[in-house]
């Protein structure tokens, strides 16, 4: 877990002009970097930005609940959640950020902000946990009626969020053969966080980064796309093209965009 504390006299890794000291403090975490690849030691990708006392959660790995947690913010839900794309590595922490929030004493909805699919995703997993919402609210714990419920938003590319002086904005990017998946331009009092979810270099990712304070980009080492044991056989080196963005790429792209820091992850 990375903890990345944009306050007033800039980054703690420097970055960026000084802001006013009223403005609240932004921090970048990343509750989680891994991969599909079950490593103990990484949890499933997920990155908080929280400005002054809200949190902003992308992605929902596994490990999302407890990790949020081991990082001190609230585990009753965040105060909204932006899906990059469906990939089960992204989501696959979403029942746990839910239900587990609710059980935490949420008493109402978080929205949760995703491409098209994530209205159909969520609908399922309430039906999968039908008898888990039954006993829970009219059992012995007594949880809080609906409590458990989100509201969905399916989102196009542009701004999805625009609040107390917070705007989010979705960036379309290219992740091999999703028709959907976004990064995320974060604008907060005095600062900007540029989150690329995952795709091979994007444009359109260069335009929204360009000057931020932060970018948050996955990335793997080119050196490691042989396709000994690897998923996909021979077809391992072109899946890592079409879907996934190499650590000379990012070099290229951080080399036309400028962040005044690059953060790789997954």
């Amino acid at each position: 877990m990375i903890r990345l504390a944009l306050l007033a006299a800039g980054l703690a890794v420097t970055a960026g002009a000084p802001v006013a000291a009223q403005t609240p403090p932004v921090t970048v975490i990343t509750l989680g970097t891994g991969t599909p690849y079950p490593d103990p030691a990484r949890q499933g990708p997920a990155t908080a930005v929280t400005v002054g006392a809200r949190v902003f959660l992308f992605d929902a790995g596994v490990g999302v609940e407890r990790q949020l947690r081991a990082a001190g913010l609230p585990i009753s839900g965040p105060t909204a959640l932006f899906l990059t794309h469906l990939h089960t590595d992204h989501t696959l922490g979403l029942a746990d950020l839910i239900f587990t929030s609710w059980v935490m004493r949420r008493a109402g909805p978080f929205p949760v902000f995703g491409p098209h699919g994530t209205a159909a995703m969520l609908g399922h997993l309430t039906e999968a946990y039908a008898q888990d919402i039954r006993i829970r609210t009219d059992g012995l714990e007594h949880e809080v009626p609906d409590g458990w419920r989100v509201a969905v938003h399916e989102i196009a590319p542009g701004v999805v969020y625009d609040s107390a002086g917070v705007r989010i904005t979705a960036i379309p990017v290219r992740h091999g053969s999703w028709a959907e998946a976004y990064g995320f331009k974060v604008e907060a009092p005095g600062r900007t966080v540029v989150i690329s979810g995952d795709t091979r270099p994007s444009d359109s990712l260069v335009a929204a980064a360009t000057g931020a304070d932060v970018l948050v980009h996955e990335v793997y080492p080119a050196s490691r796309v042989a396709p000994e044991d690897r998923p996909g056989g021979q077809d391992w080196p072109a899946y890592l093209r079409a879907f996934h963005t190499s650590d000379l790429e990012l070099g290229a792209l951080a080399a036309r965009a400028h962040p005044r820091l690059l953060v790789l992850t997954h």
